[in-house]
């Protein structure tokens, strides 16, 4: 299996699922993990030196932090309804409580803080809702913690690719520090699969390929870019969504599309 590929665990004692630090993953910014709770289950967890973006997947809770609480927010009970997500911003050196309302799909998105900003709700009317792309490369985009929105670190997003369209597409690539023409940013993608017995396929690859990993990617699985160019695929039959958790040394996305792929922008037939 590709070292890139990241599959769910049995769910532990807290209810993790999924867990990528900076340590397992071999980079330096970005933390990621799912939890999977029964009703009324609750996490406690302490933010550290990392601010946390808790992204309500599906089901619904309690969320409390040292100075704000916000009480029984959630809505979906699938991310395949396709609204936008209950999310909660926290600052590093604070501390978060989670309690179950019902069964509660939980992702934990962490990277390094500054104290700059306040614990606060993330609403569904505050994520951005966008289409990106056309035809075969059209997906659906919600701008969960964009750029334009406070954090020290943080970038996260969700996106919606139809059965049989390709995203992240044309081909970019966030892998070095050279603004303002390219910023460094490491990123996870989250999968989920409808069905969910079903697969898709993404490609992490460099300029000289000395990095070239192609996987087949299934339902809850995580795909680690520390590098490079990485397309998304989802074969016929299956709808897919994924979360994507990205930071570095500057909290900006700058990009590069691979130049081969270019002219796929000026709608050329070829």
């Amino acid at each position: 299996m590709s070292k890139l590929l990241v599959k769910p665990e049995e769910v532990d004692q807290d209810g993790k699922i999924i867990d990528v630090t900076p340590e397992s993953a071999g980079w330096e910014y970005v933390g990621f993990q799912v939890y999977s709770l029964k009703e009324g289950a609750s996490l406690k967890k302490e933010t550290g030196t990392d601010e946390v973006c808790l992204v309500l997947l599906s089901g619904k809770a309690n969320v409390k932090t040292n100075e704000k609480a916000f009480n029984e927010i959630g809505e979906r009970m699938s991310v395949f309804e396709k609204i936008p997500p209950y999310s909660v911003y926290i600052p590093n050196d604070d501390y978060y409580e989670v309690e179950a309302l019902s069964d509660l799909e939980l992702a934990v998105c962490a990277a390094p803080g500054k104290g700059t900003y306040e614990a606060r709700l993330i609403a569904p009317e505050d994520v951005e809702q966008s289409d990106r792309g056309s035809g075969k490369m059209s997906r659906k985009i919600h701008d969960i913690l964009p750029e334009g929105k406070d954090a020290d670190s943080l970038l996260v997003v969700e996106v919606y690719t139809p059965d049989g369209n390709t995203s992240s597409y044309p081909p970019h690539k966030h892998d070095k520090d050279n603004l303002p023409h390219e910023s460094y940013l490491e990123e996870t993608y989250y999968h989920e699969v409808n069905p969910s017995q079903g697969f898709a396929f993404q490609r992490v690859y460099n300029d000289d390929r000395s990095l070239d990993e192609a996987m087949t990617v299934e339902h809850r699985n995580v795909v680690l870019v520390p590098e490079g160019y990485h397309p998304f695929t989802a074969v016929p039959g299956y709808e897919c969504y994924y979360l994507n958790v990205m930071a570095g040394p500057k909290r900006t996305w700058k990009f590069n599309n691979e130049k081969d792929h270019e002219w796929l922008f000026e709608g050329v037939k070829r």
